[in-house]
């Protein structure tokens, strides 16, 4: 038994399908906030096309920026006033699910793309917001890079006329194709954490290392080695300091945003592989009894008497994609409350106070906690139904199981669940942490 491929999908890009992309390419900005859910699945179709040989080869993804850079997705948080087109993080994060779920690398380069461009605006003056923003749409900026928390800063020195830069980034995303990197750093002699721009295209920037991961092969991602890069004034963000007091509860909603990324890239690998496979699970049932030969039939699966039924392997399957969908739809359900709280925040603005944010923070750990785990279940447990095809290096389906396990590695279910918990038990604000 085979996984048939799935029908081709129109070319992206076409007049007559495309809300967002003229004739001549370029971007049209009159596309609504409804139409950029229908340019994402577009894009996604695309993508879906060639997205095992794509992950097989691992070059980097400069096609793929191209794609996004084409679409007119990467300015889709900008305003409208400054270039982009708009919208919300509720249509962000439907577009990075929807990305995701074709494919997961980049999927995961859009996420990332998305918190760091966004980051001015929690960290930032608001004259220089506008600055960037400007200039990011203007340019068609592809942010990289990565503030996380448990990376040791970089050193920025006062030099004329502003910075340098020296150091060592272990990880960050996209670095192998960014525009602009967005950076942790420390002042020497304060060690107060801050947010830097930087360009890549400085000779004293070298990326490369610790990207040679068994996922997310296309993500560009790994090491970056800064020596004496020179960084203006305007290109200091702001403060990341985690000390009490430090950030204003606006700031502190960096930290559920982007774990809200998170979530999404977990939901849309899951719903991605169940895809994909329904039409193998389809197969299977519409032969009926005495179907034979038998997907998988090992454990991993609740208790179920069809399984114990040599003729029925049909039920089995049946069985055991109830339980996934159930699965995805719960922890989906999480992280849409997560997002419509999220929302609520951000349009208070600076008028959100410790708690509010608090209660946000948690629920976005929830829901990364949640998503996580249905991501990590559903791509062990979908292979097991489809049984040994799943194994056939041409379908690809190893992919979504090894694109949740390296995101995962990064991101510790572990941690959001001890954040959660502290908050029911002790009412304890989770602590301000940024993800990879």
């Amino acid at each position: 038994m085979t996984i048939a491929p799935p029908a081709p999908p129109a070319p992206f890009g076409d007049p007559e399908r495309s809300a967002g992309v003229t004739p001549d390419g370029t971007v049209d900005w009159s596309a609504g906030p409804g139409d950029w859910p229908h340019i994402a699945r577009e894009l996604a179709d695309d993508l879906a096309t060639d997205a095992v040989e794509r992950e097989q080869a691992g070059k980097l993804p400069l096609d793929e920026i191209a794609r996004l850079r084409e679409s007119g997705l990467l300015t889709l948080l900008v305003p409208a006033e400054r270039g982009g087109a708009g919208v919300d993080w509720r249509t962000a994060y439907t577009v990075v699910r929807t990305v995701t779920a074709a494919d997961g690398a980049v999927g995961h380069l859009l996420g990332s793309h998305y918190f760091l461009s966004h980051c001015a605006r929690f960290f930032a003056a608001p004259d220089r917001v506008a600055r960037i923003e400007r200039a990011s749409a203007a340019g068609q900026w592809f942010w990289g890079g990565g503030i996380a928390s448990q990376e040791p800063p970089l050193l920025l020195a006062p030099a004329a006329g502003g910075y340098l830069l020296d150091g060592q980034q272990r990880y960050g995303s996209g670095v192998g194709v960014a525009d602009r990197l967005l950076v942790r750093a420390a002042v020497p002699g304060t060690g107060e954490p801050l947010a830097v721009l930087v360009d890549p295209a400085h000779p004293g920037l070298v990326s490369g290392g610790g990207g040679d991961t068994f996922g997310r092969r296309l993500a560009a991602a790994g090491g970056v080695a800064f020596d004496s890069v020179p960084v203006a004034h305007d290109d200091v963000l702001g403060s990341l300091s985690a000390d009490d007091g430090a950030l204003s509860p606006f700031a502190g909603l960096a930290a559920p945003t982007a774990r809200l990324v998170s979530a999404q890239f977990c939901l849309g690998v899951a719903e991605g592989l169940l895809g994909e496979v329904r039409e193998h699970g389809r197969a299977v049932t519409s032969q009926g009894p005495p179907f034979s030969p038998q997907p998988w039939q090992g454990g991993g699966l609740s208790q179920d008497p069809y399984r114990q039924d040599p003729y029925r392997p049909d039920l089995y399957v049946v069985t055991a994609y109830g339980e996934l969908a159930v699965t995805a739809r719960a922890a989906s359900a999480l992280a849409d409350q997560a997002v419509d709280a999220l929302t609520r925040g951000l349009a208070r603005g600076e008028n959100l106070d410790d708690e509010e944010c608090a209660e946000i923070a948690v629920l976005a750990s929830a829901a990364e906690a949640a998503a996580a785990r249905a991501a990590q279940d559903i791509t062990t447990r979908a292979l097991d139904a489809v049984g040994t095809s799943a194994a056939l290096t041409r379908h690809g389906l190893d992919r979504f199981w090894r694109d949740t396990r390296t995101h995962t590695l990064r991101e510790p279910v572990a941690h959001r669940l001890r954040e959660v918990g502290d908050y029911f038990l002790n009412g304890a604000h989770p602590p301000f942490s940024l993800p990879a």
